[in-house]
């Protein structure tokens, strides 16, 4: 997957911080509808294998397995666990009403999971980036 940035400083050990445009969630421009009300650049460290100098626009690449496996870990799982919670409780011939309990319980679950995920991972750069152009 790759991205346009702005070097905006160089760090040590061959690093460099780069500022993304973010897109904006309905696709267009943010003066059509001006629902974007939060920051429009996003500021983080890529590896700098071009030796790129402040100000100079480039291109970063990240895994693809990276971002794809994030996305699935907050909005597939969630999902996986709410109907397997139901299956479960309802393969154990639970009323319905305890198999839409069970489900959602399943889905606090998946909640907790990601909580923990997060703050495990909260001292890791989970996405690393280099500059390739």
């Amino acid at each position: 997957m790759t991205q346009d940035a702005v070097v905006t400083r160089i760090l040590p050990d061959n690093m460099a911080e780069v500022a993304v445009a973010r897109g904006t969630a309905c696709g267009g421009s943010c003066g059509s509808c001006e629902s974007c009300i939060f920051q429009s650049e996003i500021k983080t460290v890529a590896r700098n294998l071009i030796d790129a100098r402040p100000g100079q626009k480039v291109v970063i690449a990240s895994k693809s397995s990276t971002v794809f496996g994030a996305a699935a870990l907050v909005y597939v799982m969630p999902i996986v666990l709410f109907f397997l919670g139901y299956a479960l409780a309802s393969a154990a011939g639970a009323s319905e009403g305890v198999c839409i309990l069970v489900s959602f319980l399943a889905l606090v679950l998946s909640a907790v999971i990601l909580v923990l995920s997060q703050r495990k991972k909260q001292n890791q750069q989970a996405f690393t980036f280099d500059i390739i152009r």
